[in-house]
């Protein structure tokens, strides 16, 4: 090569923006065509699921006021460190709160999904997501339990005769207690979702996973009900006011509000929807077995469960037998 193409080679490279290392690096895109934070999370919203989007949302939002002028190449892992600890640091202090560590592990958790786009998308080496490089909180043991039997009925009881919705309440109980499904599954449930004649719900929860799942017939017929009393659409969210208008998950809030200032060691112990899930799997594990348990629960094959778990899988005739015993009522898929 000629010292005229070197020094054409050179103009280029400075032209582009890029240095004679980046590409010994291995790096090919020029730091002035990467974005900033700010130009990215928009693009990584569009992206991910509505789930992770709830999830993150909050987090990207502060990492946009702190670093949304910077490239998404610029900030190093202390930095990184430092902001998680300030978040968590900053975090609102409730009775069930532990010492910030979720909102520590969000954040990181929604700078390694940005990471992980520009990777992709070539904005990035693969390799050098610096979230990676700062570990996030260790988690500790959950507070919540299955609740007992005396204690559920008085729940049931207070939310069956107080408020000002209690059948849309006394529903919301039930559809969890039965299924253990979690809140996100219940909101996003459709008339379309209801397969009375086998008495299946389909369920869309976390991590995008649909399944089915075996209710009773008698909740069946009041989900069916609360449809065609409320006016819901075929394809829009089942749960509903008397008026019409979907519920949100500040139904919830309002429900167990409500529940603790009646029964004052609900508000004590934060319980909330999902010890019900906690409640339901509990039960069926100890009658029905692990494997059981983990269909009921929707949980994957590859969620850590170990091999032996994708030899004794269980099929919905078995979810349907417990569900079976659990209620007292017959199912059409039980013993099949």
């Amino acid at each position: 090569m000629s010292s005229a193409d070197v020094e054409a080679a050179r103009l280029l490279l400075a032209r582009l923006g890029v240095t004679p290392e980046q590409l010994l690096q291995g790096q090919h895109v020029p730091p002035s065509a990467i974005p900033t934070f700010a130009q990215y999370i928009p693009v990584v919203t569009a992206t991910v699921s509505v789930g992770t989007g709830q999830a993150y949302s909050s987090y990207w939002n502060r990492i946009t006021e702190r670093w949304g002028h910077r490239r998404l190449d610029e900030p190093l892992p202390s930095e990184i460190e430092q902001f998680a600890l300030m978040i968590r640091k900053s975090t609102v202090i409730r009775r069930n709160a532990r010492g910030g560590r979720s909102a520590a592990e969000h954040l990181i958790a929604a700078l390694r999904c940005i990471y992980r786009h520009a990777e992709n998308d070539g904005y990035l080496l693969p390799g050098t997501n610096p979230a990676l490089k700062v570990a996030k909180p260790r988690r500790l043991a959950s507070t919540r339990r299955a609740i007992p039997d005396g204690q559920l009925a008085q729940i049931n009881h207070i939310t069956a005769t107080t408020g000002n919705d209690p059948a849309l309440d006394g529903l919301i109980l039930r559809l969890h207690t039965e299924t253990a499904c979690r809140r996100g599954g219940a909101l996003a449930l459709t008339p379309n979702d209801l397969d009375s004649d086998q008495c299946l719900v389909r369920l869309a929860e976390k991590g995008d996973v649909v399944r089915w799942q075996p209710v009773s017939p008698t909740l069946m017929a009041h989900l069916q009900h609360h449809a065609q009393t409320r006016g819901t659409p075929r394809e829009g969210q089942l749960l509903r006011y008397a008026n019409g208008r979907p519920i949100t998950r500040r139904r919830y809030d309002y429900l167990w509000s409500r529940i603790g200032k009646h029964l004052p060691w609900v508000a004590i112990q934060q319980i909330s929807t999902h010890w019900l899930r906690h409640t339901t799997l509990t039960w069926v594990e100890r009658n029905f077995g692990y494997a059981t348990a983990r269909a009921y629960a929707g949980h994957s094959d590859n969620s850590g469960a170990g091999t032996t778990a994708t030899y004794v899988r269980a099929s919905l005739p078995e979810i349907a037998t417990a569900l079976a015993a659990l209620t007292g009522e017959p199912h059409p898929l039980a013993g099949n």
